[in-house]
């Protein structure tokens, strides 16, 4: 499992990144390894509203299908619309290519709430123990 240091992470196994106001999030590695191959990604359009914590996507594997959860609130500015010909790039390259949307972010605090790299590992390999 990868999880690169700089990124912000959240406990539903999503991973942002900012450049000024712009969050990019897409899911890590440990949640593309648990879906399995990816098939099918529903996101939301540019100009809707994303809310912390809450749902603003599907991802569908062979295995099963899963909600994507909005590590911060905001408006989306872009999404990765490569991933409706190519949903198998979120398995390939979840913290590149795989991206899923960038959103204006509304609420900078929103960040104090997620995990750094480091973190983020040790909630990983707290939940292979259980």
């Amino acid at each position: 499992m990868e999880a690169p240091a700089g990124l912000k992470y959240s406990k539903e196994h999503e991973w942002v990144t900012t450049d000024e106001a712009v969050a990019t999030i897409g899911i890590t590695d440990h949640a593309q390894e648990q879906l399995g191959e990816i098939v099918f990604v529903e996101l939301p359009a540019v100009g809707d509203s994303v809310s912390k914590d809450d749902p603003f996507g599907v991802i569908e594997s062979v295995k099963a299908v899963s909600d994507i959860y909005a590590p911060v609130s905001g408006s989306v500015v872009a999404v990765n619309e490569e991933l409706a010909e190519s949903p198998e790039t979120v398995n390939e390259d979840p913290y590149g290519d795989g991206w899923l949307i960038k959103v204006r972010v509304s609420d900078p605090t929103d960040f104090e709430d997620l995990m750094d790299s480091e973190e983020y590992e040790s909630m990983v390999a707290e939940e292979k123990e259980s």
